[in-house]
C-alpha cells in the first residue's frame, strides 16, 4: 500500500481543550492568588483573626491547586500529538480536576481542624484591621472568579451531555471557595465586633470546611468517572444501537463508548449481519452524532439464514 494512501485513512487523536483563554486567566488568577494569600497569612497572625488566618492558607493551597489546572493545559498542549499516548491527552484536564479535588478536600479537613482548635483556645483578634483584609480578599476572589466564570457556566449548561472542562471547573470552585471562606470571615468579625461573639471566628471556619469539602466530594465523583470511563451517558449508548440496528439486519454484537476528552467520544462496534458492509458505511451512519470523534468497527458475517432479504 502507498504511503499517500495509508495516510488518508489516519487521523488525528488530538482531543484536548485548547482553550487558551481559559489558560491565560488561570495564570492571572494565581498571581491575584498568591498576592493576597501573603496578605492574608501575615494579617492573620498581626491580628489574630482564625477566620483571616485560615483563609490565606486556604488561598495558598488554592494557588497550588491553580498550578495544577495551569499545568494540565500545558501539558495537554505540548503532548497532544505524542503517539504515547494512544487516544491523546483530553484525559489530562480531567486528571488535574481530580487533583485539584483532592487539595481542596485536604484544604477543608486543615480549616476544621485548625477551627475547632481556635474554638477550644480562643485568641483576641483586632477586628478592624482584620475586617479590611477579608473585604480586600473577598475583592480578590470576586475579581478572579469573575475570570473563570464564562466558560466554566457554559460547560456547566451542557452537563447533561457531559461537557465539563473539569480542569477549569476544579479551577472556579477553588476561587468561589476562596470567596465563600472570605464571606464567612467578614460575618465572624462583624459578630465578633459588634456581639462580642467571638466564637463565631472559629464557628464560621468550621462552616466553611464543611461546604468546601462537599464540593471536593462532588469534583472528585465527576472526575472519577471520567477517569474510569464512566462518565458516558447511557442514552448515547441506546442511540448508538438504534441506528446501527436500524439499517438492514444488523445487531450489536458488543459495543464500547468512552470519553476521550470533556467533549470527545470514543467507540467500539462488534457489528453482527447476514449483509456485512465496508466499515466506513456503519461509521457514516453515526456521522450525525458530533461527540464521537473515533470509531473502530468490527463486521461479522453471521453464518445462519437470513431473516430479510438483502437491501437494494
Amino acid at each position: 500500500m502507498h504511503i499517500h494512501t495509508l495516510k488518508q485513512w489516519q487521523h488525528t487523536h488530538d482531543f484536548n481543550l485548547g482553550d487558551t483563554h481559559a489558560e491565560r486567566n488561570t495564570h492571572r488568577v494565581i498571581g491575584l492568588t498568591l498576592i493576597m494569600m501573603v496578605v492574608e497569612i501575615s494579617a492573620g497572625y498581626l491580628y489574630g483573626s482564625m477566620a483571616l488566618l485560615a483563609d490565606g492558607w486556604h488561598m495558598g493551597t488554592h494557588a497550588v491547586a491553580l498550578g495544577i489546572t495551569a499545568w494540565a493545559y500545558f501539558y495537554a498542549r505540548r503532548h497532544a500529538k505524542n503517539p504515547n499516548y494512544s487516544f491523546g491527552t483530553g484525559k489530562v484536564g480531567v486528571l488535574g480536576g481530580f487533583s485539584s479535588a483532592v487539595v481542596l478536600a485536604l484544604v477543608a479537613l486543615l480549616m476544621g481542624v485548625e477551627s475547632v482548635a481556635r474554638l477550644m483556645d480562643p485568641n483576641p483578634i483586632r477586628f478592624n484591621e482584620a475586617i479590611l483584609v477579608a473585604f480586600i480578599g473577598l475583592a480578590v476572589n470576586v475579581v478572579s472568579a469573575l475570570l473563570l466564570q464564562e466558560k466554566s457556566h457554559h460547560h456547566a449548561d451542557e452537563h447533561h451531555h457531559g461537557h465539563h472542562d473539569h480542569n477549569l471547573r476544579a479551577a472556579y470552585l477553588h476561587v468561589i471557595a476562596d470567596a465563600l471562606t472570605s464571606l464567612l470571615a467578614i460575618v465572624a468579625l462583624f459578630s465578633g465586633k459588634a456581639l462580642g461573639w467571638i466564637w463565631m471566628d472559629p464557628v464560621m471556619g468550621i462552616v466553611g470546611a464543611v461546604i468546601i469539602s462537599r464540593w471536593a466530594y462532588g469534583l472528585l465523583k465527576d472526575t472519577g468517572k471520567v477517569l474510569l470511563d464512566r462518565d458516558v451517558n447511557h442514552a448515547v449508548i441506546a442511540e448508538i444501537r438504534n441506528i446501527i440496528e436500524a439499517d438492514s439486519d444488523n445487531r450489536l454484537a458488543d459495543v464500547h463508548v468512552w470519553r476521550v476528552g470533556a467533549s470527545h467520544l470514543a467507540v467500539i462496534l462488534s457489528v453482527v449481519t447476514h449483509f456485512p458492509k465496508p466499515p466506513q458505511h456503519y461509521k457514516d451512519l453515526l456521522a450525525d452524532l458530533n461527540e464521537i470523534s473515533h470509531i473502530t468497527v468490527e463486521v461479522i458475517g453471521a453464518d445462519s439464514p437470513p431473516c430479510l432479504d438483502e437491501p437494494d
